[in-house]
């Protein structure tokens, strides 16, 4: 048996070696995210092949919520192409604008001031729900648009009442909201090294060239990183959709998001078992675009490591 003066060591040794004081430290975050993310995703499996009302014990009805998905509910199907849509228009419309100004930011000019203000503001007033609550104020029948636009004598625009405007108030919304993929882009410009564009000049490159065969390429790892971030932000797109269309998805279902519909089957319908069901395959759809991102990343992401190897 080992004397108590071997056991205090070993113990001493055991509690300052590195891997020991790695778990001490991680141990809150790793007990949290088995609690809060990975037993709570493992329940919402289970639930997914369940009849659950909430007022009653779930009953197991197998793969019949995912049938019944594709083949009996045509708002589902609704929800995905709305869904798309939007962020087939939305996500390159706001890299774009934030690719831009941050372009615009980091080049020396009289308006540096300005831009840094105006294009900022969005960041600065923060809080989806607020800035969303003003622009539904501002795209109201009486509101703000439709005043400007009387001016030059044209008629009142039905915004947030005609399906065919719904949708594009909600892509200005997003698009407007640039602010962190602007950060990222304008921290990414920073690290090109200036004398590629001096080499350039040299050469005779116009500005329009030094941007296509300079800036891009050597943006191109920031660009994915952007384009996956806000693909992914863009199908859980929830809070503007909720405000401007009162929580209904119209009108006549336009702005029906998949993560909306998923709510209203939740805490509308009280059908957590289908709403379970819809949010893996909201998890599946999500993986599935990020991994076409990755894999035709190779075919235009430039790095320069990979370069000189």
């Amino acid at each position: 048996m080992p004397s108590p003066k071997i056991q205090k060591w070993s113990f001493q040794k055991l509690i300052h070696h590195e891997s020991v004081c790695g778990f001490i430290f991680s141990s809150p975050f790793i007990i949290g995210f088995l609690l809060f993310t990975i037993l709570p995703m493992l329940y919402s499996l289970y639930i997914s092949f369940t009849d659950f009302k909430i007022t009653a014990a779930p009953l197991w009805i197998g793969l019949t919520n995912y049938i019944r998905m594709f083949t009996g509910d045509p708002q589902f199907l609704k929800s995905i192409a709305v869904t798309l849509y939007f962020v087939l228009v939305s996500v390159p419309l706001k890299l774009a604008f934030a690719l831009i100004v941050a372009y615009l930011l980091t080049r020396k000019n009289r308006l540096d001031g300005f831009y840094r203000s105006v294009y900022y503001l969005p960041s600065l007033i923060g809080g989806s729900v607020a800035v969303t609550l003003v622009w539904k104020e501002l795209f109201a029948t009486k509101g703000v648009v439709n005043n400007f636009l009387s001016l030059f004598g044209l008629k009142t625009v039905f915004w947030l009442g005609d399906p065919a405007y719904a949708m594009w108030v909600l892509v200005l919304l997003t698009v407007w909201q640039f602010g962190s993929s602007m950060i990222i882009f304008a921290a990414g410009l920073k690290q090109i090294p200036v004398t590629y564009y001096e080499s350039a000049q040299i050469d005779g490159a116009s500005q329009l060239q030094q941007f296509f065969r300079i800036t891009l390429p050597c943006l191109s790892p920031v660009i994915l990183f952007n384009l996956v971030m806000q693909t992914i932000s863009g199908f859980m797109n929830f809070t503007q959709a909720f405000i401007i269309s009162k929580g209904t998805g119209g009108p006549m279902d336009s702005t029906l998001f998949y993560a909306l519909y998923l709510y209203k089957r939740a805490f509308n319908y009280f059908e957590m078992g289908y709403a379970s069901a819809m949010a893996w395959i909201l998890l599946i759809m999500i993986a599935i675009v990020t991994a076409l991102i990755f894999k035709t990343s190779d075919q235009w992401v430039f790095y320069e490591s990979k370069e000189e190897k």
